[in-house]
């Protein structure tokens, strides 16, 4: 699936919630169902820098995709977490440094969290980005080294 197929199934899934306490307790659900991380993988480097709460991302390249895990303390966050892993694990890393991630405010998550929450997601999708880009940056650098 891409990216953006991925985005409208989130938007689709949070619009049977009228109500946003209703909304946090799928994120809750979403936190408590995501995959647990590797506790090797839990260090300084993977730490989320910008986040009240405690929150890592480790990214893996494999066959050309990037896969995420991720992990926090803090239930909420770690359903935001779930959300961009859902949406970005297995992407190609180009794909992933152009998502615009226009599900973030159709889902109404931006007004809706504290601006705590909305700087740690920030600094989550930032983190991603970073991610992706390095790896484009390699991919380049070894198709240079190929050719």
């Amino acid at each position: 699936m891409t990216i953006e197929e991925i985005e409208q199934e989130i938007i689709d899934e949070f619009s049977i919630y009228d109500d946003w306490m209703d909304k946090y307790a799928y994120l809750i659900e979403l936190g408590s169902n995501l995959e647990g991380m590797d506790e090797a993988h839990k260090t300084d480097d993977n730490l989320i820098k910008g986040c009240q709460s405690r929150v890592w991302f480790h990214a893996e390249m494999r066959d050309d995709r990037l896969f995420f895990t991720a992990d926090s303390d803090a239930i909420i966050t770690k359903g935001i977490a779930g959300l961009l892993v859902r949406v970005f694990s297995g992407q190609r890393p180009s794909d992933i440094a152009q998502a615009d991630l226009r599900f973030i405010d159709e889902i109404g998550l931006t007004q809706h969290l504290s601006p705590t929450r909305s700087n740690g997601l920030l600094s989550m999708v930032k983190q991603i980005k970073l991610y992706a880009l390095a790896a484009s940056a390699a991919q380049e650098t070894k198709k240079g080294f190929n050719e």
